[in-house]
Formats: structure tokens, sequence, C-alpha cells
């Protein structure tokens, strides 16, 4: 169990330089996972000078950091990885039709190894756990999940909060909407690869619920900003926080602002019928396991992230920077693909 003095040595270590957090000195930070966050993540910590180590299955990561291949559900391995750390960083993320299977055992190494070694635990969490929400998310809101996915993500809540009341461990949750941005992954609904590049090419793109509806989307650097701030500020355990994100905005609007800003063609998003994608459910597993979440698009779905944007001066990047940054990513990735 952590002390108070443990606590108060590895506080006296911590550090960042970021806007609105507490001066201290640089640190060792592990993140696991190297995905669409992890690699944000990392490239910001080294940049702010910590020493970063990034464990993956592969032993896959950005340049420029320690790179470690570990089983992550392994604690005697993940606690070798993390020895020293200030922070681990959890921004795993399993095969979306193995949740239930898969994060158990990961989210209880994660435990035990911020046990362990007294580093604390940030995870990068998500809206699921609050299931169908009328009105604005705030993190006050009751883990009342009525799905599978979403029981899953409020139970690690709850065992990380449990462990940190008990003196076990230092930890938060930050949780985002869905996520855009450069380089991610074609799991994101306005992603690279199934929207910005058919939109910029003045090709249709399939959505699966009405792409009229008001959404949240978190822009993936902010998501990487929020959680270098989390881990190197002590204010940050305890509870969990939204990561900062933009008002609501439809899929079309977003399209149209893309294309316009992109110079490209008017942005054609047309809705899957939804007996289409329950066929396609038959076939393919990923989209099997979208019908449980399909509520966060039927109706406004919108994320309230006053608390972290004033307990530490962050604002979300307003949407149209944001594209702005996407488009010069999107045609220099193309530039070099030439």
């Amino acid at each position: 169990m952590l002390t108070r003095e443990s606590i108060a040595l590895v506080a006296e270590r911590r550090t960042t330089a970021l806007p609105g957090t507490r001066e201290t000195e640089m640190g060792k930070h592990v993140i696991v996972g190297a995905g669409q966050v992890g690699s944000h993540l990392a490239e910001r910590l080294a940049g702010m000078g910590h020493d970063v180590t990034v464990v993956t299955r592969s032993g896959s990561g950005p340049e420029g950091v320690e790179r470690i291949a570990a089983d992550v559900a392994d604690r005697a391995r993940l606690t070798a990885a993390a020895k020293g750390a200030d922070t681990i960083y959890n921004c795993v993320n399993p095969r979306y039709h193995r949740w239930v299977q898969d994060w158990p055992p990961m989210a209880a190494s994660f435990l035990g190894a911020a046990e362990d070694t007294g580093a604390a635990l940030v995870t990068l969490g998500c809206l699921y756990g609050y299931g169908p929400v009328d009105g604005p998310m705030t993190e006050d809101a009751p883990m009342a999940a009525t799905g599978v996915k979403g029981r899953v993500r409020a139970k690690m809540w709850h065992d990380m909060l449990a462990a940190h009341e008990a003196g076990r461990i230092r930890a938060t949750e930050l949780r985002g909407s869905d996520y855009y941005g450069p380089r991610s992954t074609d799991q994101a609904y306005i992603g690279e690869t199934r929207f910005v590049r058919p939109l910029l090419a003045g090709k249709r793109v399939a959505y699966f619920s009405d792409p009229s509806v008001p959404h949240a989307w978190t822009y993936l650097p902010d998501v990487a900003q929020a959680l270098a701030i989390a881990g190197t500020d002590e204010r940050a355990y305890g509870r969990a926080w939204h990561i900062p994100t933009g008002p609501a905005v439809s899929t079309i609007e977003v399209g149209e602002r893309l294309c316009r800003i992109a110079d490209a063609p008017a942005p054609r998003v047309y809705e899957v019928p939804r007996p289409i994608f329950n066929a396609l459910g038959l076939a393919n597993p990923m989209v099997r396991e979208l019908r449980e979440t399909r509520y966060q698009f039927d109706k406004p779905y919108i994320l309230d992230s006053s608390a972290f944007e004033t307990a530490f001066g962050m604002a979300p990047t307003p949407m149209d920077d944001a594209l702005r940054t996407i488009v010069a990513a999107s045609r220099e990735s193309r530039a070099d693909a030439r």
C-alpha cells in the first residue's frame, strides 16, 4: 500500500511545462499502446523532455523513445517495464468484439503494476460506461451502462477508484468522445481512412446512422495533451475527467467544413439503411458490435468538458483549426505515398 511519505516523494519528482499545470522535474513515463492515441502521447511527452517508454505486444512505437514488447495482461512483465516510472498510461484498445475477454486481465495487470511500482495510473477511458444519457454528459453522471462493453468499462473505473480510495494506487481516467485528427485509424467515424480521404477525392461516404444528428468529436492531439497534463499533475488523481471537446457538430457539417477548407467538392455522406447495417453485422464482428453503441448517433450526443478546462486551463482545439491540420496531413501523406 502506498504511504503518505511515498506519495510525497513521487510528487516531488513530477513535472510538466504544459499551460495550467504545476512545475516539477522531468520524469519517466510508460505508455502502453502505440495506436492513434499512444503515439501522439509518446511524442508529446518526449518533446517535453520526459523519459518515455512505449509498451506494445509487438514492440512497436514511434522513433525516439524506448520500445518494449510485452503482453499487457502479464502483471510481472508490465511491472518490470514500469519499474521506476512516475506514470503508467493505459492507452490500449483491444479488438472491439473481444472487450469482455481481453479487458479484465489487462485491467487487473495495470492495477497490479501501479501498486507494485508506485507509479500513478492514467487510463484513457470512453463514454460507454454512462449508457444512454439525455442532455450533456458530465463526470457526475452515473455509470448506468446497459450494454456489455459499457459495463466492462464501468467496472474498470470502479475498480480503479476503489484502489485509489484504499490508498493502494493513485489513479485517474480521462474520457473523450469519438476521435478525429491526424493518423486516426479506420475505427474513427470521421477519421482519415473512412471519411477524410474519400471526401477530399469527391467520393461518397457511408455512415451507419443519421449524419445530420449533432455529435461530440474529440481531437486526437487534444487527447494526448490532456493525458500528458493528467499524468504530470497530482490534482488529476482520484476522479474521472472529460477531455476538452468542442461543441457537438453533425457529420454532415464536419464534411462541409472539411471540404470547404480543402476546396474539395461538396461532401456526399449517406446513411446506410438499418436493415443493411444489421445484415452487415452478420458477417463482420466489428459492425455487429456497433449495434450496442448506435444509440450514441441516433440523437444529439453532447459532452461537457468544462471541469477539466477550468481546472487545468486547457481549451479544445477549434474544429476549423483541427480540420486545416487534418487536410494538410492528409495531403502530405498522399504525397509521401507517391
